[in-house]
């Protein structure tokens, strides 16, 4: 047998046509948590659902479940703003996994490429570049926030984007098993709510705030990041992109509306550089560093953030 051939950097990043069940899972998931979501509200209207237990349920899951991706997909697995034992690292794919928003090599991959490409073409889920004026806005901003998950687009290889990954057999693993730690998020959900409330109708409806609402939520509180965070707020540092900050979305997205920090500094463990600036996900990565679990944490010198500070607006 001869020499593979080799193939081309280009020939890895390809357009395709979505398969129709791809299609069809985003569907669902996109679809099925707010529909969920409505009814829990209109039963919670009349009185029936949405007690203190299903706010504690859904405030648990949503930090916990979040800490999977923020901390894991996104500041571990993406950047490596910090090491730490293989077997964290799978605990953190498999918790960021359960927030239904794709298999962990797929979302690095696809962050990765964002990065490469940010706001240019090739930026899977940019807001730019969607045509002028109000309605190309629009269109750029429902691109960036939903749409580019139902869309033939340029596919980010995970032979080229996430090579590291698909060299980890624990984080292989995770990947292939998706679904089970979607089902795993749901069921630990499910086992609370009966827990607090003693009886399946207590499990029923932690089911609907700690597992529909809470993926509904995180869903948008993500998708926020590539479409606000790419056309509102402010700029603090130069960087070749659009990407912006915004304060209001700083918690609900645990630290990371923060955005033209991150992009000045994609490694940083810190997004938040500001001691006003809230980052849950950093005082995480803090906390791990100071039981041992973490190490090697990426921090950025004031001296390099002076070289990139935008001057101040008056």
């Amino acid at each position: 047998m001869g020499p593979a051939t080799p193939v081309s950097s280009d020939a890895l990043v390809r357009p395709v046509k979505l398969p129709l069940v791809d299609r069809l899972g985003s569907a669902v998931v996109t679809a099925a948590p707010p529909i969920l979501l409505l009814i829990g509200m209109w039963f919670g209207w009349t009185g029936n659902v949405f007690d203190w237990q299903d706010i504690l349920i859904l405030a648990i899951f949503y930090a916990g479940v979040g800490t999977g991706v923020t901390v894991g997909f996104h500041r571990l697995l993406t950047h490596r703003s910090f090491k730490c034992h293989r077997l964290t690292r799978a605990a953190f794919a498999a918790l960021g996994s359960a927030a239904a928003e794709g298999p962990v090599i797929d979302w690095v991959a696809t962050h990765r490429k964002h990065h490469q490409f940010s706001d240019e073409h090739g930026d899977p889920h940019s807001p730019h570049g969607h045509g002028a004026g109000f309605t190309g806005s629009l269109r750029g901003l429902v691109h960036a926030h939903i749409g580019w998950v139902f869309a033939d687009m340029e596919v980010a290889d995970e032979r080229r984007y996430a090579k590291d990954l698909l060299a980890d057999p624990l984080i292989r693993f995770v990947d292939r098993t998706f679904l089970l730690w979607v089902l795993l998020g749901l069921a630990a959900a499910f086992g609370l709510g009966v827990a607090l409330n003693g009886s399946v109708a207590g499990g029923l409806e932690a089911l609907l705030w700690g597992g529909a609402a809470r993926i509904f939520l995180m869903h948008h509180a993500t998708f926020s990041i590539n479409s606000l965070c790419h056309f509102f707020g402010r700029r603090a540092y130069d960087t070749p992109d659009e990407s912006r900050n915004l304060a209001w979305l700083a918690l609900p997205t645990w630290g990371e509306a923060w955005h033209n920090n991150h992009h000045a500094f994609p490694t940083s463990y810190r997004h938040g550089l500001e001691r006003w600036q809230l980052d849950p996900s950093a005082a995480i990565i803090r906390m791990l560093e100071s039981t041992g679990l973490a190490w090697d944490v990426v921090r950025v010198t004031p001296e390099r953030r002076t070289r990139k500070a935008l001057a101040p607006t008056i």
